[in-house]
């Protein structure tokens, strides 16, 4: 009998470890706070997203951006909207997507809703007072949700948004970012790639940058068409 017990205990811990680890991290969960990972797939299109900017390297892809017709969706972090406002800006006046990203890139892992509230507050005011833009999305740092992050979101009306596919451009080479993205994807796909490095000042982004200029052409090929996350998510049919 301790034995049958000590069996279901175990099953009960691993269970509720499971639920955890996908409420946390699954791109899917929404146990946490209100979260999407894609849009529709009733149309053909597709949401790039760029986080952690902006950065020193963000103009560059905004002229990428500019070349190709391409709109998209940056998730800010405060701090680096307080370093380089003038960025921040220009990603707006050139009519792009702004989200909020937290302020300071932290990890959601055991933190109060306090914390959490505190930084997505700061990214907000941070990101309205640079580009007089509110932001409706977050994205969590490092796709971490924690309980009580809903009620943070709640307090500022932020829509979670996680991806479809994230191409590990932060560690990956422009080839290995391709061969990453393309078979992901799909209608209504939101693809995660990056502007900055977490706070860093003046990140090497070299990666991420070719590797726009070789999917946006490849997708536009494949009758893709390109969209902010909230016009994916809102087609206008």
């Amino acid at each position: 009998m301790p034995g049958v017990i000590g069996e279901t205990a175990c099953l009960a811990i691993c269970g509720a470890g499971a639920v955890m680890a996908y409420g946390v991290r699954g791109r899917s969960s929404t146990l946490f706070a209100p979260s999407v990972y894609r849009g529709p797939d009733s149309q053909r299109a597709i949401a790039f997203t760029f986080d952690d900017g902006p950065s020193e390297s963000t103009p560059e892809l905004l002229r990428v951006l500019a070349d190709c017709e391409v709109p998209a969706t940056f998730f800010q972090c405060g701090m680096n909207v307080e370093r380089l406002p003038e960025i921040a800006r220009e990603v707006a006046r050139q009519g792009h997507e702004i989200g909020n990203h937290s302020h300071t890139h932290p990890k959601f892992y055991f933190r109060g809703t306090g914390f959490m509230r505190e930084e997505l507050a700061r990214a907000q005011a941070a990101i309205e007072n640079a580009t007089q833009v509110s932001p409706v999305l977050f994205r969590a740092p490092f796709g971490v949700r924690w309980p009580g992050l809903r009620a943070a979101q709640q307090s500022l009306n932020l829509l979670g948004v996680m991806w479809t596919v994230i191409g590990r451009d932060w560690v990956l080479a422009a080839d290995a970012i391709v061969r990453r993205v393309l078979p992901r994807i799909e209608n209504g796909a939101i693809v995660c790639l990056h502007d900055g490095r977490e706070v860093s000042v003046r990140p090497d982004v070299g990666p991420t940058l070719n590797a726009v200029r070789r999917l946006i052409p490849i997708l536009k090929a494949e009758g893709y068409r390109f969209e902010s996350v909230s016009q994916l998510l809102c087609p206008m049919n």
